[in-house]
């Protein structure tokens, strides 16, 4: 499976603006079609605390991810707020919606005030089982646990993780990867906002640990194809994953 990860500096609560953005930066990648396209957390507005700006509950957004899956004829993961949850929606290259994934961790030291979900999703994604986290899930491992226990050998990590904690995040991607023996996709933004600087740093990381694609600090595209047969392979010969106390 191809993936495509868009990095980039977010307008603060402009749908609009990052629309466009998104398109142009999609329209210049060139993706073929089936990939699957990752963008962060909340990207059509920044990580703002503002229900009325960030909420998509007239579906703006959803839309418009539905019309680049359809346009493109790629598989769409973003991050949007609707009904006062921050969730990632994942797209056919139909255009139709096949899975939503609630944050399960609200990020309550930023005053982060939405809903919490309940529940992993777990869902089929070309030939892998993909697992959608927001953000601060990333610092939970049980949650990785309860997808890789339905199945997931993907999980994509969609965010607004901040430049005072980057050293966490890259070394929370690695180990959830290593953990779970699976791959694991970061698409993080990059920029600034009124409260926050970003450092980007999207990235896409192997069941064994390795760094497989690095996005940098600024605008730009994470490109790898992921290889199902290398990941069962090494999950055959290093059976870690057999130990687990269920």
């Amino acid at each position: 499976m191809h993936v495509l990860g868009i990095q980039f500096d977010i307008v603060w609560e402009d749908k609009p603006a990052n629309h466009a953005k998104v398109h142009r930066m999609l329209s210049s990648a060139h993706p073929s079609p089936g990939t699957l396209v990752v963008l962060p957390e909340m990207f059509a507005t920044g990580f703002s605390m503002s229900i009325k700006a960030v909420s998509d509950d007239e579906g703006a957004t959803q839309r418009f991810l539905a019309d680049i899956a359809k346009e493109f004829r790629v598989i769409v993961l973003a991050g949007l707020v609707r009904n006062r949850r921050n969730v990632a929606v994942l797209f056919d290259a139909e255009g139709r919606e096949i899975a939503r994934y609630a944050k399960m961790r609200p990020f309550k030291f930023a005053g982060e005030s939405v809903e919490p979900g309940t529940e992993s999703v777990v869902v089929d994604c070309a030939e892998f089982k993909l697992a959608p986290a927001v953000c601060y899930d990333l610092r939970f491992p049980e949650l990785f646990r309860a997808g890789l226990k339905r199945g997931a050998n993907v999980f994509a990590v969609i965010a607004n993780w901040p430049t005072p904690r980057l050293d966490h995040w890259l070394t929370l991607l690695k180990a959830r990867a290593i953990e779970n023996q699976a791959y694991v996709i970061g698409v993080n933004r990059c920029g600034c906002d009124p409260g926050n600087e970003y450092p980007g740093r999207s990235r896409i990381i192997s069941p064994r640990g390795e760094v497989l694609a690095d996005a940098g600090e600024g605008d730009g595209v994470l490109r790898v194809e992921l290889n199902l047969e290398e990941l069962q392979d090494y999950r055959q010969k290093f059976p870690a994953l057999r130990d687990m106390l269920l």
